[in-house]
């Protein structure tokens, strides 16, 4: 360990105030948010600086629901591996549910995460959306394409421009869930996934088993504005069309028409790639080593 001014660092990349910390370890991380990147190392709020080549800037994005805690153990071990990971979360979700308002919707949770990318001044994202996070990605590739290096639709929505979340639904599934927002939700919030209590949905249908995750997920789990999922995307351009594409069905997670379409569009597209892992609907929750293992997949190719 040593110290070293800016005006002695003779890289001549990185720039940074009074005295900075040299980390000689290359398996101690530090965890996020924030990172200035260069070929050879990177400065964070801490003042460390990390050598070694530049790994992967990940940027997950959460369903309806849940909050960015969801992604805590894939992070983790994303981070471990030397990987910038960023899971914010979206407004009048989570820890942000207090700011749920009716005027909330798909394009605020866009918006959210455009900002995250932008303010960080984030590039070469590897831009991951499971379940109606998908439609948020989405949109937010259309937004900022220069700054997405792949999308990752990990058992999500895939809407075309002008669909929202609920076209995709089976009619007879998307009856229930407006139902269900007229009934429980005020008129602008939808509740739960289905009329059953949490604890069944998360045990017959999502397949949260082990105690210890329902114990976490339960308390977390909040109602999601209704406009996250009736907002259409907004037309992308042409600069979109270029970003690398994968879809990650997870195989547990049935029946589930609308994943299965969409993976099946993905075997079928060349512009795709398609990959199947054997897990419920949740897997950062239930096989978080599963989801690592896909997505790094994803920097080798």
């Amino acid at each position: 360990m040593g110290t070293l001014t800016a005006r002695n660092y003779r890289a001549g990349i990185l720039l940074v105030p009074a005295l900075i910390r040299i980390e000689d370890r290359l398996d101690q991380h530090v965890l996020p948010p924030y990172r200035a990147s260069s070929r050879c190392g990177r400065v964070r709020r801490s003042g460390i600086v990390k050598w070694g080549p530049r790994m992967a800037t990940f940027l997950l994005v959460q369903p309806a629901w849940l909050g960015g805690w969801c992604w805590d153990k894939v992070a983790m071990r994303l981070r471990a591996h030397g990987h910038d990971v960023y899971a914010p979360t979206l407004t009048g979700l989570g820890e942000r549910a207090h700011l749920a308002t009716p005027d909330v919707g798909l394009t605020t949770h866009i918006d959210d995460i455009v900002s995250v990318a932008e303010f960080d001044d984030l590039d070469d994202v590897i831009l991951v959306g499971t379940s109606s996070g998908g439609t948020v990605i989405t949109g937010v590739a259309n937004r900022i394409p220069a700054r997405i290096a792949s999308l990752v639709y990990l058992d999500a929505f895939v809407p075309s421009d002008g669909q929202c979340t609920f076209d995709l639904l089976p009619p007879e599934r998307r009856g229930v869930v407006e139902r269900l927002i007229e009934t429980e939700g005020a008129g602008w919030l939808l509740p739960r996934l289905t009329p059953a209590p949490w604890p069944v949905i998360l045990r017959d249908i999502w397949r949260v088993t082990d105690p210890a995750d329902t114990g976490w997920m339960l308390p977390r789990l909040r109602p999601t504005p209704a406009r996250h999922f009736t907002e259409p995307i907004p037309p992308s351009g042409t600069d979109a069309d270029g970003i690398d594409r994968i879809y990650i069905r997870c195989l547990q997670c049935t029946p589930a028409p609308q994943f299965d379409a969409a993976a099946e569009t993905a075997r079928s597209d060349p512009a795709w790639r398609s990959v199947a892992i054997d897990t419920p609907h949740l897997p950062y929750v239930t096989h978080p080593d599963t989801v690592v293992t896909a997505l790094t997949d994803v920097i080798s190719h």
